[in-house]
């Protein structure tokens, strides 16, 4: 009981840090996943959304690899 209080407590405060850092300048990509892999322990909603932002991050990072291949082989 106390570990999944802890767990929620902990990932809770992680995620809406992270969801209020979209809006204001911050880390928001950083503790977004990390709020949701804390939450994941205990909830399966949150490991569906983890996999979400993972999954969103690695089309993102292979976007910018592709502009930057891109960029040099126009230099």
């Amino acid at each position: 009981m106390l570990k999944k209080t802890l767990i929620t407590v902990v990932g809770g405060l992680l995620t809406l840090t992270g969801a209020a850092l979209i809006i204001l300048p911050g880390p928001a990509w950083l503790l977004l996943p990390i709020g949701l892999a804390v939450l994941s322990l205990e909830y399966t909603w949150a490991k569906h959304w983890l996999k979400k932002s993972q999954n969103h991050m690695s089309n993102t990072a292979r976007w910018l690899d592709r502009k930057i291949l891109l960029r040099r082989l126009k230099r």
